[in-house]
């Protein structure tokens, strides 16, 4: 995409409302984020964030840039698709892969709005768990994926697409609500809900935890699930708590149906990454993942 980075930094953590979210996302570290809005306010000649010791708020200038800049990303997005029209009218057809929590709550609106913009590219759409779903890319039964988690298969190319964070949630009415932080250790006394093994999240959690030196075997694991839905409703009857992206949570956090339990000195993100056999690039599998990427940074 053809824009000035330091607006994209800045549109990031407006949208986040922290600087640290949005090096995560934007894979660049948290000093360069703070270079670039500070760049850019000097450059403009106005505040757009107030620092109010750990946290931030958007200023009215800031407000202002914001609604924008959301205005130029969508001109700049019509853009792209209008060259990428132009320039491939043929049309084809791709296969899609997508681990559960991607084909779940974040390709949904990508993959409609990818089919009105490219009416002659004709695509299928499989969902499983990561483990299942490189599975079939090397067997090639799909063409590109999305994927969480952290193997790496020599026979796969991994390309980042955008940060995850995964956080440790309860229902907001039940006695576990009240620990708005813990220790790690008080980890180990939680009733905990998990994915199932082979799991993408389930792998990326049980790395992060183990370098906290809390070990998988000792957490206390009430029940395995197969998917994320399952988890919120089971936690919604049950005193227990569970590691879920943000992303899927988003809904239950606005209604005050689930609340986040932080965790001292333990943050857990990840990549979703776009994974393809190596040596196969064609030109519906770039025009797929540059379509992503635009759409997703215009959510």
């Amino acid at each position: 995409m053809i824009f000035d980075f330091r607006l994209k930094v800045f549109y990031t953590v407006a949208r986040k409302l922290s600087f640290t979210k949005a090096a995560n996302e934007l894979f660049i570290t948290q000093p360069a984020v703070t270079k670039h809005i500070n760049e850019l306010e000097q450059q403009l000649g106005v505040g757009l964030f107030k620092r109010q010791g750990n946290s931030i708020s958007i200023t009215p200038a800031g407000q202002i840039l914001l609604e924008h800049a959301q205005k130029i990303f969508q001109i700049y997005a019509t853009l792209e698709n209008d060259l990428v029209q132009l320039t491939n009218t043929s049309g084809g057809n791709i296969h899609i892969g997508a681990s559960t929590t991607l084909a779940q709550y974040v390709l949904p609106r990508i993959l409609a709005r990818f089919k009105s913009a490219h009416p002659a590219i004709h695509f299928t759409f499989t969902t499983g768990n990561s483990e299942q779903i490189e599975h079939q890319l090397i067997h090639e039964e799909i063409d590109i994926a999305i994927v969480e988690g952290i193997s790496h298969h020599p026979q796969i190319m991994y390309e980042p697409f955008v940060k995850d964070e995964i956080v440790l949630v309860t229902r907001s009415n039940g006695r576990l609500a009240r620990k708005n932080e813990i220790k790690p250790e008080h980890l180990l006394t939680l009733p905990l809900i998990l994915r199932e093994h082979g799991s993408g999240t389930l792998d990326v959690i049980y790395n992060e935890l183990s370098k906290a030196g809390i070990h998988p075997k000792d957490l206390l694991i009430e029940i395995q699930l197969d998917s994320t839905e399952s988890i919120k409703q089971y936690l919604l009857h049950a005193d227990c708590a569970a590691f879920l992206s943000i992303h899927s949570i988003e809904e239950e956090l606005q209604q005050n149906k689930l609340s986040i339990i932080d965790i001292k000195g333990i943050d857990i993100y990840r990549s979703f990454q776009f994974i393809t056999l190596h040596g196969q690039a064609s030109r519906l599998i770039q025009i797929f993942k540059r379509f992503c990427v635009t759409q997703y940074n215009l959510k």
